[in-house]
């Protein structure tokens, strides 16, 4: 659909303007480098910026319906692969640690489920701000809450009692997760996410993620 494609357009040069914002240099003369994990967080290094791709498994929240004539229940799987493919950028300090606060935008694409006779299949893009926290030496804690505007699609028997059809909207999204610093730049990143999606005849049902990955910082 055409306003599908525009907003994609508009969420990747979003993207490119969020991550290409230069770091606000705010270092005083004889300052030391950061040691310990406070330097690994985007933002406290000479960079605010990040890219990451996590995958993991998708859980449908969703009916998967019966045949109207037979009262029997139709073929049914709520499980499917699930990719999330971001970039972020820190927007400023927090109880004197740089780079705690952030925002992030990204693509997510929850895979393709049997329900309903049919299919049914979830994307979108993802706006959250992130609040990050270190835990430890290379351990990190995170969370995120934002919205993603999401286009579904789904396809039914011709007697089922899920409803067919295309839907697309705004839904709340929030996630929390953990991350392993490998070296300053690159990361291993655990992920719980849940996405708000419209569905034809449904309303708006959510979508759980949970993911492992990889966080690349310049």
């Amino acid at each position: 659909m055409p306003i599908h494609r525009l907003f994609s357009c508009l969420a990747v040069a979003g993207a490119a303007a969020l991550v290409a914002v230069p770091a606000a240099a705010q270092t005083s003369s004889g300052s030391t480098t950061p040691t310990g994990p406070t330097r690994y967080l985007p933002g406290a290094g000479t960079g605010t910026g990040y890219l990451g791709l996590n995958i993991g498994r998708s859980r449908y929240h969703a009916s998967c319906g019966h045949d109207v004539l037979s009262n029997l229940e139709l073929e049914c799987g709520l499980h499917d692969t699930a990719v999330h493919l971001y970039a972020g950028a820190g927007l400023g300090g927090m109880g004197g640690m740089p780079g705690m606060i952030g925002g992030e935008i990204g693509y997510v694409d929850m895979g393709r489920i049997t329900r309903g006779g049919g299919d049914t299949r979830a994307r979108g893009v993802n706006l959250s701000l992130v609040a990050r926290a270190p835990v430890g030496a290379g351990f990190g804690v995170f969370g995120k809450l934002g919205t993603t505007y999401g286009w579904t699609n789904t396809s039914t028997s011709a007697n089922s009692s899920v409803a067919s059809g295309n839907e697309n909207g705004f839904g709340l999204a929030y996630g929390v997760g953990a991350s392993y610093d490998f070296t300053p730049k690159l990361s291993a990143v655990l992920a719980w996410d849940s996405h708000d999606f419209h569905f034809a005849g449904s309303g708006r049902d959510p979508i759980r993620v949970t993911s492992l990955g990889l966080m690349y910082r310049y």
